[in-house]
């Protein structure tokens, strides 16, 4: 199991501190920016963990002093844990991207109406979880469902190992529920699907061939949309190759939503390969990447008992209204865990 380590943490600090501290570091400003930023990033956590240190022995010599309080310091503990749980995360996160920002898509897929219903729900869910853990998020693109919920939407989550974190989410999400959307009020199995891009700053990290793109505008929709975007200023961009489709239409201007699409797209296309790595990697190994693929990752089962079940990891939980509130975080360490043990 990947643990963490503060020695090792230490050790590499003092590695970028020589490195910042070198003659010409600021030359290469696109490297300079990179080990500055894993510099801050490392700083930061070996800071928590300090203070999880001194918080614990704050703890323990006023339960030596009062053990009457033991009531009160194991109140006070509980956070701890869950920050220590959060630290040893950080300890799994090796991938390129893994510390930075994600740009996350979720697509109705077979269902029908309760399947775009499923995608709203989904959208909900992770909006939910991201505030929880602290995460920036803005949602850049939704298409309404043509009687209820939403056929696509795609947003951005903002935050250290956002990516790393986000995916374990990428796959096939089924639902099982009694639909509201049939009137005999039958069990309707319906899925959407969850993927996940890092969200790539620097244009030059992914190479887009212009020849290789179509790009229609339309007119933006919803909320901030038809009732004060009067001219065709949304974006779809497609890239031939890939299949891959990108929609941006909450920027003010034609130029702007273009920017970010191809932002966007760019992120795709490095998620892509990501994909085919990790492919390659568990074919080597005699295994199942665990990433994604053509079967549900997860299903939520609301009827007839009420079960969230993770078929990668086996992990399940009991309250399936609980997780779509946004209580993943179990899901997503189970997977991280499981992930590095077949060394992925």
């Amino acid at each position: 199991m990947v643990t963490f380590d503060p020695d090792a943490l230490k050790a590499r600090l003092a590695e970028l501190e020589v490195e910042l501290g070198r003659p010409g570091f600021w030359d290469d400003q696109q490297r300079a920016a990179a080990v500055s930023a894993e510099h801050a990033r490392l700083s930061k956590r070996l800071e928590r963990y300090e203070r999880l240190n001194r918080d614990y022995a704050d703890a323990r010599e006023l339960l030596e002093l009062d053990p009457g309080l033991a009531d009160d310091v194991r109140a006070a503990l509980a956070p701890l844990r869950d920050e220590l749980a959060r630290l040893q995360e950080d300890a799994l996160f090796s991938g390129e991207y893994d510390a930075g920002d994600a740009v996350v898509t979720i697509q109705a897929d077979a269902g029908g109406t309760d399947a775009q219903d499923w995608a709203e729900i989904l959208l909900r869910m992770y909006l939910r979880w991201a505030a929880d853990r602290g995460f920036k998020t803005e949602v850049i693109e939704t298409s309404p469902g043509e009687e209820y919920g939403i056929k696509s939407a795609t947003f951005t989550v903002s935050g250290e190992n956002a990516y790393g974190i986000l995916k374990a989410e990428r796959g096939k999400h089924r639902l099982v529920r009694l639909s509201p959307f049939d009137q005999a009020h039958r069990r309707h199995t319906s899925f959407a699907q969850v993927i996940v891009a890092p969200l790539l700053e620097e244009a030059g990290e992914i190479e887009i061939d212009e020849d290789d793109l179509r790009i229609d505008t339309y007119r933006s929709s919803g909320a901030g949309g038809q009732h004060v975007n009067k001219t065709d200023s949304a974006v779809r961009i497609t890239h031939l190759p890939t299949g891959i489709v990108v929609s941006v239409q909450n920027e003010r201007s034609q130029s702007a939503n273009k920017e970010t699409a191809l932002k966007i797209l760019r992120s795709r296309l490095a998620e892509r390969a990501e994909e085919e790595r990790e492919a390659e990697l568990a074919r080597e190994r005699g295994g199942v990447s665990m990433g994604f693929g053509g079967n549900a990752i997860r299903s939520y089962v609301l009827h007839p008992y009420q079960l969230v079940k993770d078929h990668r990891t086996d992990y399940e939980v009991g309250n399936a209204q609980g997780v779509l509130d946004g209580d993943l975080d179990g899901f997503i360490r189970a997977y991280l865990l499981r992930s590095a043990g077949n060394g992925a």
